[in-house]
């Protein structure tokens, strides 16, 4: 089906077919280590690519603002209820376009433009869209940062209460984009309940992680939790709130009408999937082994003589610094593309580099262990990043033979 529907994309619009075509190919012989991308299933992408993304339907089932949305209630209705299975959560809004749209409607509705709100530094884990100056929520909020331990890259939960007793701010932002590690929910509601303020959680990278139920949850502790539907949730790009019900009304009008118009029926058709697919037995089987690729390729990193931020990972990633072999994370995101492994340079805590350059190499496991990569293939791997740090010029040839044997062991989207 797969292949059907690209060539017919081909035929009606060979431009954008051959675009799409190429895509498929470079997904079939990358090895994708980017810790925020995953492969949907068939069933996600088939839903992608329904009549659904014909109806418009601003307002939430049983209050639209068009008619003609009663099959398109049912199937936001499915990812409502089942969102809310699947976390334990008392309400659940499936419309965010993205992580982002998400997170910026928890904004608006636990804080006004200037109050102040404290999130983690972008420069020690955190997201752009937990108040970094060039966007929007660094723009229209006051924002205090709070970053990770110098000596062991961890969250030191006391200097966060120390600073938000201080600040005293609106909302305290718990999850991040690169750290490595568990975090500890129960201790930033007692921060958020001393002082005064709304807790938001974004779950977007660990998502899938909490679902399976092997990292702590937030729901129990959080006003709000935000998050990605992709990533470890192995869903469509989009976003997902989850809140207490006394907090339900807020959260919604946040979203429509209060930040996006109509929402994407076909993707949240995908979205309910998604959920279900989270819901099988399967599902913890297969979050367990990304947890277990990503140990197995960190201690293999740490072997092969590379440095890691906090020494370890607890989840889906790990953090390189590169700087013991005098490459920079720009420069080996570079090389790792010629080789046709696929990672993103990132900036390590108190990275003397500029964001645009970094010291820094972030690698997850999440797309490689759906595609069925197991701990072998990680010291594999292992071995390869170090040759394209140590000799690349001489074995780059050799780095992408090797890559294509893996690869050819895992084929995607054969059918």
């Amino acid at each position: 089906m797969i292949k059907e529907n690209m060539e017919f994309l081909r035929a009606a619009d060979p431009e954008l077919g051959d675009a799409v075509v190429s895509e498929w190919q470079r997904q079939q012989r990358n090895i994708e280590l980017i810790a925020s991308e995953n492969f949907v299933s068939p069933a996600v992408l088939a839903a992608m690519g329904t009549v659904l993304t014909n109806k418009y339907a601003e307002g939430y089932p049983g209050k639209r603002y068009y008619g003609g949305c009663e099959e398109v209630d049912k199937a936001e209705e499915l990812a409502r209820s089942r969102a809310c299975a699947l976390f334990g959560a008392e309400h659940a809004n499936v419309q965010p376009h993205c992580g982002a749209n998400a997170n910026l409607a928890a904004f608006l509705a636990f804080a006004n433009p200037g109050d102040t709100v404290l999130g983690m530094s972008l420069a020690n884990g955190g997201h752009l869209s937990h108040g970094s100056p060039v966007n929007i929520s660094g723009r229209h909020f006051n924002i205090i940062s709070y970053g990770v331990d110098n000596d062991t890259h961890r969250i030191n939960y006391d200097e966060v209460h120390d600073i938000a007793m201080k600040e005293r701010p609106k909302i305290i932002i718990a999850g991040a984009s690169a750290y490595p590690r568990v975090i500890d929910f129960a201790r930033f509601a007692e921060i958020a309940k001393d002082c005064g303020a709304a807790l938001m959680v974004d779950i977007a990278h660990i998502a899938g992680l909490i679902a399976a139920g092997l990292h702590p949850s937030p729901v129990p502790y959080a006003d709000v939790v935000t998050t990605t539907t992709h990533k470890t949730l192995r869903g469509p790009r989009g976003g997902l709130i989850l809140c207490p019900e006394k907090h339900a009304k807020v959260i919604d009008k946040s979203i429509f009408p209060g930040s996006q118009g109509g929402p994407l029926m076909h993707i949240i058709a995908a979205k309910a999937v998604c959920f279900r697919e989270a819901m099988q037995p399967e599902f913890k089987a297969y979050q367990q082994k990304v947890i277990d690729n990503c140990a197995t390729l960190a201690d293999a990193l740490l072997a092969e003589g590379f440095d890691l931020v906090s020494g370890g990972t607890d989840n889906h990633l790990c953090l390189v610094d590169l700087r013991n072999f005098n490459v920079t994370g720009k420069e080996m995101q570079h090389r790792l593309d010629e080789v046709r492994i696929t990672a993103n340079k990132n900036a390590i805590p108190n990275d003397p580099e500029s964001p645009f350059v970094t010291s820094g190499l972030r690698l997850g496991t999440a797309a490689a262990t759906t595609r069925g990569l197991d701990g072998e293939d990680m010291k594999h791997i292992a071995r390869l990043i170090r040759l394209t740090a140590t000799d690349f010029d001489n074995k780059k040839e050799q780095i992408a033979a090797e890559v294509g044997e893996i690869c050819a062991k895992y084929p995607m989207y054969e059918g």
